[in-house]
């Protein structure tokens, strides 16, 4: 079993939720004693390579991290073959890529299960963490709103996809444009379940409206840079400020996947005022990869 999309586990995700919750008192253990996980990263990282490293050693695991420009896939080695060789040494890989063709290749011609920890389309392992957090703040899943404010990038897909699965609204707010590219599929989910709601909105005030739970990321992903300047203007009416707060409950969480950028998608008063609670959602990465890789391996 791989973890390419939020979808290869929509069966269990609530569980994976509350196995998260469950070991997230329990530092050390011997579960994973003698495995050993590939840690395949294109792309920068503090929290996923930090939670996933760490995880593995307190679950009594070893964790290899492996940077592609020392790698023979540096060189020109086909992802297809890194995937064989590595499935002949390792329990399981976690791949940070670029393209979600990669990931799917590599998945495709592995032999243990294959993580995805952020490509240009999803980032399953950080919803795991985003909805721990938000079970343990609020006490439940299912009737919530979540509102997200921002690009629709791979974080917002991700999202859209879990909220109808665990049965939350979710309201979406960004440019003309710029929506999430799982938009239909979320669509589709919540028509299957008829008990959430998926919308988009051009105007945030109407997406965070009522919200429980306000949710940004960076306006500019990795790979984005040359935009930066252009994306900024476009996407500064859509700043999570007390301004633009004042449409959600009065008793709304705010997360951010971080890194985050004060004074860009996020005012400073939001991010460290008293609604955020994006420091327990960065801890919960630990416990949520414990719990990833308890299922996986």
């Amino acid at each position: 079993m791989h973890l390419l999309s939020i979808l290869d586990v929509e069966d269990k995700l609530e569980e994976l939720v509350d196995k998260g919750i469950a070991i997230k008192g329990r530092r050390y253990s011997e579960e994973l004693k003698g495995k050993s996980l590939a840690m395949i990263f294109e792309k920068s990282s503090t929290r996923t390579r930090v939670s996933f490293e760490v995880a593995m050693t307190q679950l009594g695991g070893h964790a290899l991290y492996l940077s592609p420009d020392q790698m023979q896939l540096g060189r020109g080695e086909t992802v297809e073959d890194t995937a064989k060789v590595l499935s002949r040494f390792v329990d399981g890989i976690v791949y940070r890529a670029f393209s979600h063709e990669m990931m799917v290749k590599l998945a495709s011609n592995s032999t243990v299960p294959v993580i995805n920890a952020l490509d240009d389309l999803e980032h399953p392992c950080q919803i795991v963490a985003d909805l721990m957090t938000i079970k343990e703040k609020k006490g439940k899943l299912k009737g919530l709103k979540l509102a997200y404010v921002g690009d629709g990038n791979n974080v917002c897909n991700s999202l859209l996809l879990a909220a109808p699965i665990v049965g939350m609204d979710i309201a979406v707010g960004c440019p003309k444009g710029y929506e999430p590219g799982m938009l239909e599929k979320a669509r589709e989910l919540a028509k299957e379940r008829e008990h959430s709601k998926v919308e988009v909105f051009e105007d945030p005030k109407k997406a965070i409206e009522g919200a429980d739970v306000i949710y940004t990321d960076v306006w500019v992903s990795m790979g984005m840079e040359e935009e930066k300047g252009e994306r900024e203007k476009l996407f500064m009416p859509y700043q999570v400020n007390n301004a633009l707060v004042k449409n959600a409950k009065e008793d709304f969480i705010f997360l951010h996947c971080l890194p985050a950028h004060r004074g860009l998608e996020v005012a400073h008063e939001v991010i460290d005022g008293e609604h955020s609670v994006v420091f327990d959602e960065a801890e919960n990465r630990l416990h949520a990869q414990k719990a990833i890789l308890l299922e996986l391996m």
